[in-house]
């Protein structure tokens, strides 16, 4: 599906340029018949800021779709190569299985070879947002990190931009003046981008590129109706380095940049941080809400525990529905590989999942509009032991279907009034069905009081 394929690239404003005109474009049209809301409504939040939709012009095979707080909860799913291996086949399969499963946009974090051809491949295949991180591919054009220019940082975003990526976390926020407050820390910077431009800093002594030269990078973007997403390289990287001075110090300058991509009719989301206490996360998300004007909040995880390395997509899947709860708008999964390598399509389909129960979890405790009916139905289903009825309206049905049939394989199976668990003389719902008439039972309320 191409919504704006036939448009001049050098005439095309931004959606929210549209928004603040008060036109609602076909993408706005489309967000809206999925939430179930009202063109105007998507409109004004496109135009406020509180609403996104990621749409490179030049990316045709897009279907659109929209992240914000008003919506619901949308999750990313990380693909790409490492300079271990480098395998387009292998990288387009991740796509599939990710979009398969529910991911709402993929970013494609490649950092090993072939990069351009990865990326147009993972562009041209994909109906949901590409995002990219444009900083890995600057690093692999020089020989040490000092040698970044900001010549090669606009052009390296301009040819990403080109090639039809929907939104790119720049690190904009990273400040000399930040820098002291790392002092103390246990991990340091584990931003892969935030450590490189402290690096850079470091070595020069000057101010960060990105952030010098962000009226210059917004000028590409809009253009492009590429998003930004303004990342958090000084995110904490274990619990204990959570909620502490550079986190914050970052968070406020990324207010400051939030506000000028607004003003330049640039989308911008913001993201947050990897490794959070539970008990610290609401207060981290209205926080961002607050400093960052309600822009979208996108968050890696949060991870609430450091003891579970190959169980982290549990780990964080239990922060990120905290998140969404408090008002997260993406939720960034992590695979059971986070720590410890790159995830094959296995973990990308074990992430996604755990991640689609994280944010379909928020947003029925949220009570978003229409989400609850899929729990409903199945529930109706469940009772009915109406098994294909269940594993269709699973998230996963494949899995769901595989354990009923482990157990109890042959097809007249599908149709039993129980399951391995219980057997057909124990099942609960099978003795409540035999049950004519609740009302028609005694009840002894003597026996109810307490004494």
């Amino acid at each position: 599906m191409s919504f704006r394929a036939s448009l001049n690239v050098d005439k095309v404003p931004t959606q929210i340029h549209f928004a603040k005109a008060g036109i609602v474009t076909e993408e706005m049209r489309y967000v809206a018949e999925l939430e179930r809301l009202e063109p105007e409504a998507v409109r004004s939040e496109v135009a406020r800021g509180r609403v996104i939709i990621p749409a490179n012009i030049n990316h045709r095979s897009l279907v659109p779709m929209g992240i914000g707080k008003p919506l619901k909860t949308k999750i990313n799913a990380n693909i790409g190569n490492s300079a271990i291996t480098s395998n387009i086949d292998k990288e387009l399969e991740k796509l599939r299985l990710a979009v398969k499963f529910g991911a709402d946009t993929v970013m494609d974090l490649s950092t090993g070879g072939h990069l351009n051809e990865i990326r147009q491949a993972i562009i041209d295949a994909s109906p949901v947002p590409i995002g990219t991180v444009p900083i890995y591919q600057m690093v692999q054009q020089i020989k040490k990190i000092e040698d970044l220019t900001p010549d090669l940082i606009l052009e390296v975003i301009e040819y990403q931009a080109k090639q039809g990526v929907d939104y790119m976390t720049i690190h904009a926020g990273v400040l000399m003046r930040h820098l002291p407050f790392i002092k103390g820390r246990i991990t340091g910077i584990v931003s892969r981008g935030g450590s490189l431009l402290a690096a850079w800093i470091l070595a020069h002594k000057k101010e960060n590129p990105m952030y010098v030269h962000f009226d210059e990078i917004l000028d590409i973007c809009r253009r492009y109706d590429v998003t930004i997403s303004l990342g958090d390289g000084l995110r904490p990287g274990c619990l204990a380095d959570a909620s502490d001075r550079a986190q914050f110090a970052e968070l406020d300058t990324l207010g400051e940049l939030t506000r000028r991509c607004w003003e330049a009719d640039v989308q911008v989301m913001v993201e947050g941080p990897g490794h959070i206490p539970l008990d610290e996360i609401a207060m981290n998300v209205a926080r961002q809400q607050e400093i960052c004007s309600e822009a979208p909040f996108y968050v890696l995880g949060p991870l609430v525990t450091d003891v579970a390395p190959g169980y982290d997509h549990i780990t964080s899947a239990i922060g990120a529905t905290m998140a969404a709860w408090a008002g997260a708008s993406l939720l960034c999964y992590v695979t059971p590989k986070e720590h410890l390598g790159l995830p094959n399509a296995e973990d990308v389909r074990n992430g996604v999942i755990a991640y689609k129960i994280a944010a379909h979890a928020a947003d029925v405790a949220l009570k978003k509009k229409g989400v609850r009916q899929r729990d409903d139905l199945l529930s109706h289903a469940r009772f009915n032991f109406d098994w294909e009825r269940q594993f269709e309206l699973s998230l996963d049905p494949e899995t769901a279907r595989r354990m009923h049939d482990e157990t109890l394989p042959h097809p007249a199976h599908k149709n039993a009034e129980f399951c391995s668990m219980c057997g057909p003389k124990f099942c609960s719902m099978h003795i409540s069905k035999q049950i004519a008439d609740w009302e028609a039972v005694p009840v002894n309320v003597e026996a109810l009081e307490v004494s």
